[in-house]
């Protein structure tokens, strides 16, 4: 065989190659190291059995779905929120559906606002419990209003909330996991703690905040291998985020009730985090197309990210002053799916 024709043949594989790396992308609904990790990485089954695993944000969305499917993994669960009917509806859930008895599960109401209460908090659950393997920063607030026009108690409220409640809470669980030399600290951030999104200025800063803070930390904790920091970023996802999003007012909750069966389904979400998790994966984005490629735009090629977002933007804040809150075109369908302000 001649080396011009061994070339070619080199030449032809890598493009074969690209061509069905660029299909799987296509069909991505998280990054491809996630992707990789849930097709040859360590099993959560495997992994995060046994362990005791605190939840914040436990009473619906992404931290409900995740202590169900954490139930059925045997490890022992706190569950925090600050609705305290909502989260005995899913401790027994977990009860019934899960492999968990009524001593695996604590319940302990927490108000992430109120940080004189976390360091009694943790001590509670180390008391229960004996020691924390993994806590899940899921509790936060999303928002939905112009810049003009948000008071600033909102702006204050989701840095309050979404990021120095969070803050407060790691902080108070880190010097157990730095005594122990081992713990995972999982923050589910979101799409827009990495791109920009108009109508959550407020949302975004706080985002962006945990993502530098849980990095840098990430850093400072350099010597401590077997502590982990992991950054779930999700794009849009089925829950009530969007009902109970803060508008130009605190008191003013957007209220929507709208269709959302174009976001990814909860539970696929979850079960991505429980990959990364078992995986120790330092970062993940789990969304559909289109918003997966954004995420890889705004990282890989900023300027073009930032021309498709002025596009996007132009339109989205028409529709919502005209009483629209979100348009999604679905890139295959070509089907709008929208979302109507309520009046609170």
């Amino acid at each position: 065989m001649s080396w011009e024709l061994l070339l070619w043949l080199l030449a032809l594989c890598a493009l074969l190659a690209l061509v069905v790396q660029l299909l799987r992308f296509l069909r991505a609904d998280a990054d491809l190291t996630l992707l990789w990790a849930e097709w040859q990485g360590r099993r959560p089954e495997w992994e995060l059995t046994d362990m005791v695993v605190w939840v914040t944000g436990a009473s619906s969305g992404i931290g409900e779905e995740l202590a169900y499917q954490l139930s059925k993994l045997g490890v022992s669960l706190v569950l925090s929120a600050r609705r305290m009917h909502e989260l005995e509806r899913v401790k027994r859930k977990c009860l019934e559906n899960g492999n968990l008895k009524e001593k695996d599960i604590l319940i302990l109401p927490l108000d992430l606002t109120d940080r004189s209460s976390h360091e009694m908090a943790t001590k509670a659950v180390l008391q229960e419990f004996g020691r924390i393997d993994i806590l899940v920063n899921n509790g936060g607030v999303s928002q939905r209003a112009l810049c003009v026009d948000t008071s600033l108690d909102v702006f204050k409220e989701l840095i309050e909330l979404n990021y120095l409640g969070t803050v407060s809470l790691t902080k108070c669980v880190l010097p157990h996991m730095i005594e122990r030399k081992q713990g995972k600290i999982v923050t589910v951030n979101s799409m827009v703690g990495i791109i920009a999104a108009p109508l959550s200025t407020g949302y975004c800063a706080s985002k962006h905040a945990l993502r530098g803070f849980f990095n840098t930390l990430r850093s400072e904790l350099a010597t401590y291998p077997g502590i982990t920091i992991s950054n779930i970023c999700p794009g849009p996802v089925q829950s009530n985020i969007v009902k109970n999003a803060l508008t130009e007012e605190v008191t003013k909750p957007t209220g929507s009730t709208a269709d959302q069966s174009y976001k990814m389904a909860t539970s696929r979400c979850v079960r991505l985090m429980l990959v990364a998790m078992a995986n120790d994966l330092k970062e993940v984005w789990i969304s559909d197309q289109p918003f997966l490629l954004m995420i890889y735009l705004w990282q890989y090629m900023p300027t073009l990210a930032w021309w498709l977002t002025n596009k996007a933007a132009k339109r989205r804040i028409e529709n919502f002053k005209s009483g629209v809150d979100w348009v999604h075109v679905s890139p295959l369908s070509k089907h709008f799916h929208t979302i109507k302000r309520c009046s609170p």
